[in-house]
């Protein structure tokens, strides 16, 4: 069994989960749509760029449909996740949000690619939603705001969406050009908002650089990452892994900010490890 694909996907969420910690390092007060306006478009025009540079796009390959639907889902998870982070914390909104995504996308693949999710999926998905329950559940000081939930689980259901619908779009593209194309797609759609929207904190020099990471390091090189992973292991199990953006948000909270979690959070840490560890380490059939 090749495990690589497996590895790249949870490197991705590994980079995801540094997301919340850096952006809550900007200044000033940043509309959630100019924040992923700016990276995705950093991160999609750089590789755009690079690509075209190093002539490595035909634009005949280019699905169109399946890219175009990918971009749509991409641009609008920005905002919704960026909102629910706003609104109901970074460590809930998080949760909700990649926790849910798991349970949509076995869903979507069920309903439209008339895929049964296997049980490897659902043990792992089960071990690592518990976790997620877990992980912040006794924060008395955490706020949850229903709006927040409401927006983080449309978070999850899109981002569930973009695995099923890039994994069309990596079929006939390289995974570079691939991501190059829908973050480019989907920056556009964006972008008018900084016509309309407060971007003033975009004038301080270090919002630039936390924006320059987060389109860079945790955008491009990260969906890099989780697109050569995807094309050779189910949308459903790529998704699951990406449980790892919650759990590297925790430690990172724990041993960087230096955040403390109680025994029951910890518990949460071990059984999303569980969840990963089912998924990477199980046999996998091959993908047709």
């Amino acid at each position: 069994m090749n495990y690589l694909p497996y590895i790249w996907v949870l490197l991705a969420a590994m980079l995801w989960g540094t997301t919340g910690t850096a952006q809550s390092f900007i200044e000033g007060n940043a509309h959630p749509l100019t924040i992923g306006a700016m990276r995705l478009g950093i991160g999609g025009f750089t590789l755009l760029a690079f690509v075209l540079l190093a002539k490595k796009l035909s634009w005949k390959e280019i699905p169109w449909k399946a890219a175009l639907v990918s971009a749509a889902l991409m641009a609008l998870f920005q905002p919704l996740f960026f909102s629910s982070v706003q609104l109901t914390g970074i460590a809930i909104g998080t949760v909700a949000s990649i926790g849910s995504a798991p349970v949509f996308s076995g869903l979507l693949e069920w309903l439209i690619l008339k895929r049964r999710p296997d049980r490897v999926w659902a043990a792992a998905t089960a071990s690592a939603i518990a976790g997620c329950l877990l992980l912040f559940s006794d924060k008395q000081a955490a706020v949850i705001d229903p709006l927040g939930i409401v927006l983080a689980l449309g978070a999850g259901m899109s981002f569930a969406g973009y695995a099923i619908s890039s994994k069309k779009v990596l079929d006939r593209m390289d995974a570079v050009p691939a991501v190059a194309v829908i973050f480019s797609l989907g920056a556009l759609a964006l972008l008018p908002f900084l016509g309309v929207l407060d971007i003033s904190y975009l004038a301080q020099p270090g919002n630039l650089a936390v924006l320059a990471y987060l389109g860079i390091g945790a955008t491009s090189l990260s969906y890099i990452l989780f697109s050569h992973g995807l094309k050779n292991i189910p949308s459903s199990s790529a998704v699951t892994l990406s449980l790892g953006e919650p759990l590297t948000a925790a430690l990172l909270g724990v041993f960087i900010v230096g955040e403390r979690l109680s025994g029951i959070s910890w518990a949460g840490v071990l059984l999303l490890l569980g969840g990963i560890l089912i998924l990477t380490l199980a046999k996998k059939k091959p993908i047709s």
